[in-house]
């Protein structure tokens, strides 16, 4: 598995500099609002998000602000992106943050993670984008993408399968981005290494040590 990964981190950057999307939360990738569009972007699409990710921050642009937030008017907020569960959990990690972390941000993974409504990778996003902290962020994206390349063919449904990706991921992740080399990954995934549907192999730059390719 580690010969193909070790090969993957630069032309994954330099691809991801000239392929990634221009999206809100990565012009201005402040751990709210990271931490906002992550759970947004959970069971949902980026083109759905947009406009609900715009009007959310207009609405509540602060911790503060959303620990604080009327139930009525956060479910007002949410209405239509479905999965209320999630707005529910947003408010009592706001709330966690404010009366815990004295309104900051908490800056390690491992706070990250003791939020209500965040997991591995949720909490492995937001400290690598947010804070620059060399973990990796494992969704159905990146596990599709390290078993194609790799020639895994584990269950990547299996908790123990996503731990070996994971720790593998650990080892080449770079120190330098690694919060580039997560949303790149995430983007490689969502654009060209599709899961229904034939990828695109002629744009991944993977595609010359892609074993699923050979």
């Amino acid at each position: 598995m580690m010969k193909e990964l070790e090969q993957l981190p630069i032309p994954l950057l330099l691809w991801y500099r000239e392929n990634a999307r221009v999206l809100p939360w990565r012009s201005d990738p402040t751990p709210y609002r990271v931490w906002i569009s992550e759970i947004m972007l959970q069971q949902t699409r980026v083109a759905a998000v947009l406009d609900y990710y715009r009007r959310f921050l207009e609405a509540v642009p602060t911790v503060a602000d959303l620990s604080a937030l009327p139930e009525d008017a956060l479910m007002k907020l949410w209405q239509g992106l479905g999965y209320y569960s999630r707005a529910r959990n947003l408010q009592k990690a706001a709330r966690q943050i404010v009366e815990n972390f004295g309104g900051v941000f908490p800056n390690t993974y491992d706070e990250i993670r003791s939020l209500a409504g965040v997991g591995d990778y949720t909490a492995g996003a937001v400290a690598s984008i947010a804070f620059g902290l060399p973990v990796p962020a494992v969704d159905g994206n990146v596990l599709r993408v390290v078993t194609r390349i790799t020639g895994d063919t584990g269950d990547i449904t299996t908790p123990a399968v996503k731990r070996r990706i994971t720790e593998a991921l650990r080892q080449i992740i770079p120190t330098e981005a690694p919060g580039q080399f997560n949303q790149a990954m995430m983007e490689l995934g969502a654009t060209v290494c599709l899961p229904n549907g034939a990828p695109l192999c002629d744009r991944c730059p993977g595609a010359e040590f892609c074993r699923a390719r050979l």
